[in-house]
């Protein structure tokens, strides 16, 4: 896949995209609590984006080459999971750290895609400040991103906060565009 250039309407789709993908996961904070099961998280997120917003959840039935179909509406990754958790009878308990990962597909065919990692019920010292991290890497990466920058530049500053942190990064996934397709070139490693 090459990298497309986006024109000002591209943009501006994207920018649309991606508020009600960050929609999503504002609809769905208070519900992330002690006795909710992932799976449950998926069927109201999916619903939301369906009945509310009219998106379609890119991951539903997503399947890259070799893989079966991804069975959830949205990612959920439960404490020691990366990325890419599948939602299901997991019930979460006090003290679980999760990742929503969640991506719309609006009716113009632009992809959003953003997650947020929540602590359930009363986190312990470790979950919060892996999160706190992780939330400080997220705004590093941002603040690399201006004219002349080169993509480099974002991972870098994440893996040295992170590193610096007592953290590493996990060299098997990256960041990556997005338009009109689930995760555009580039990719950012």
């Amino acid at each position: 896949m090459s990298i497309h250039i986006k024109n000002a309407d591209d943009i501006a789709q994207m920018r649309v995209a991606c508020r009600l993908a960050s929609e999503v996961l504002d609809y769905i904070t208070p519900f992330v609590k002690p006795g909710i099961t992932t799976g449950e998280i998926d069927r109201l997120c999916h619903a939301y984006m369906r009945d509310v917003q009219g998106t379609v959840p890119a991951p539903l039935n997503y399947a890259p080459p070799g893989y079966p179909p991804f069975p959830g509406a949205i990612c959920t990754s439960v404490n020691d999971v990366i990325c890419h958790g599948i939602p299901g009878e997991r019930v979460l308990k006090s003290g679980d750290a999760i990742n929503l990962d969640i991506t719309v597909i609006t009716k113009e065919g632009y992809y959003g895609d953003t997650s947020r990692m929540f602590i359930v019920g009363e986190g312990s010292i470790l979950a919060k400040r892996l999160a706190q991290v992780t939330f400080e890497c997220m705004w590093k990466g941002i603040m690399q991103v201006r004219p002349g920058a080169h993509l480099g530049d974002i991972g870098h500053v994440i893996q040295v906060h992170a590193e610096g942190a007592g953290y590493s990064v996990v060299r098997e996934y990256c960041g990556h565009g997005i338009g009109k397709n689930f995760h555009e070139d580039p990719q950012v490693l």
